[in-house]
């Protein structure tokens, strides 16, 4: 061998050097790819919110033979349960073969997105124009939410007591709803403002209506608009007292690419990931250990309230499982192995200046697998150890997974969180997998069709592990 070649295979040796996740599949897998993405579209498409998400997921999981799981129960291996938490997030999980004290495999999602809630007191009339208010929700830029086109969906529980569903904008020949903004003719000291004060968020109003009712009443446009939400659900004013109802856009699911490689659209992050971990569970056969899917709510704020990862409804579900089996379940926590499914960023070339081009994902690399997340000096996460890493690294490598090692971008530029610090101060070995994802947090987000199939394959192989 010459020494040129000799130096290149030390290199190919020693080096780490990923590839271009399309030069590692052949063309069965990539036909297996397109049809996953399909089925993934189609979720995404009518799970506009995390009321939406459940309701969705649990009709496919009945679909697939899940049952609601009760206290008492009599687990055999190989059963499939399912419990709702108030509507707004899940926990489904396959029994394994082995007993809970010897742990459980669980994967993380949320499916609450940014987006814009009405306020309680929401409808008014100005310049005989109708509007309602919104109070936004996560993180997201102001300037991206006017002049497109918005939906509302949600519910209302009325005084009676009855909760009435409502949407809005979803089929095809429903009106839509606008947030207006400036001429450019007109903009020029808006123009001078900073990026976060373009928009401010008291701004953010609904446009809603604009004919007015019969007679010479003030508010007739007011009272148009909601005479007719009163004729098509049977809410009045008061009854937006008690209602969750949230503005989404209006775009569709799209693909994206001449060659149609990426998905747009909104609520990828993290309906991307809750979408991988449902396919997953729904495809394994018996697994050696328990497999637990959960799709949480209010991580975008936080991860608060009954519906967040911060509740104890994870315990009280594991906890009821380990007693149908007479087990202890802080044994089942210490033993368990959690993949925290969320999104990552995805490096773009556009905006180079906030990545560390070596320890950022890219597209078509496949899984991210975040060691940490946090802000700046790790602050805020869930680090995994060394051990964890080399454990996800040898599921993967068994499975064909073609997974990236990433970060949230520069060390002082920022930075996020996930539901995995959650997980891991339950005494349970957690680490970051998901998508990188585009324009995050915007209301149409961009994602490689190769990086959801992946992730799915990579949540599938945690869950089969021995």
């Amino acid at each position: 061998m010459s020494e040129k070649k000799a130096t290149e295979a030390l290199k190919e040796q020693l080096f780490y050097s990923p590839k271009n996740g399309y030069d590692c599949i052949d063309v069965k897998e990539r036909l297996a790819l397109e049809k996953y993405c399909d089925a993934y579209k189609a979720y995404l498409n009518v799970s506009r919110t995390e009321r939406e998400a459940v309701a969705n997921a649990i009709a496919e999981a009945e679909a697939n033979g899940f049952v609601p799981f009760t206290p008492g129960m009599e687990l055999q291996p190989g059963m499939k349960l399912y419990r709702s938490n108030r509507g707004k997030s899940l926990l489904l999980a396959v029994v394994g073969k082995k007993p809970l004290d010897e742990g459980c495999t669980v994967a993380a999602a949320h499916v609450d997105s940014p987006r814009l809630d009405l306020k309680p007191l929401p409808l008014y009339e100005d310049g005989e124009l109708c509007f309602l208010k919104t109070h936004y929700y996560g993180g997201i830029k102001k300037y991206q939410w006017v002049t497109i086109p918005l939906e509302l969906h949600g519910v209302v529980t009325l005084k009676s007591g009855e909760t009435v569903d409502v949407v809005i904008g979803r089929d095809a020949d429903d009106p839509q709803f606008v947030i207006t903004d400036l001429l450019p003719h007109l903009a020029a000291d808006q123009m001078q403002k900073k990026a976060a004060e373009v928009i401010k968020g008291e701004g953010l109003n609904l446009l809603t209506g604009s004919v007015p009712y019969d007679g010479e009443e003030k508010e007739r446009v007011k009272l148009a608009v909601i005479s007719l939400l009163n004729d098509r659900y049977g809410i009045t004013e008061e009854d937006f007292l008690s209602a969750e109802l949230e503005v989404v856009p209006g775009f569709e699911t799209r693909d994206i690419g001449v060659d149609r490689s990426m998905i747009g659209g909104y609520g990828h992050d993290d309906r991307v990931c809750a979408y991988a971990e449902l396919r997953a569970i729904f495809d394994i056969g018996t697994p050696e250990t328990t497999a637990v899917c959960i799709l949480a709510d209010k991580e975008e704020i936080g991860s608060t309230g009954a519906t967040g990862m911060q509740s104890t409804a994870f315990e009280c579900f594991i906890e009821d499982l380990c007693a149908a089996q007479g087990v202890d379940a802080r044994r089942c926590y210490e033993k368990s192995f959690c993949l925290s499914a969320d999104v990552c960023i995805g490096f773009d070339p556009l905006y180079p200046e906030v990545s560390e081009k070596r320890n950022n994902a890219k597209l078509n690399y496949g899984v991210g697998v975040m060691k940490y997340t946090g802000a700046r000096g790790k602050s805020a996460t869930n680090d995994a150890d060394a051990e964890t890493v080399g454990k996800l690294r040898k599921i993967f490598a068994d499975a064909g997974v073609v997974w990236q090692m990433t970060e949230l971008g520069k060390v002082d530029q920022g930075g996020g969180g996930t539901v995995a610090v959650y997980m891991a101060r339950r005494n349970i070995t957690t680490i970051d997998a998901g998508v990188p994802v585009l324009s995050m947090h915007a209301p149409f987000e961009v994602v490689a069709k190769f990086d959801c199939y992946m992730t799915y394959k990579g949540v599938k192989a945690v869950y089969e592990r021995k």
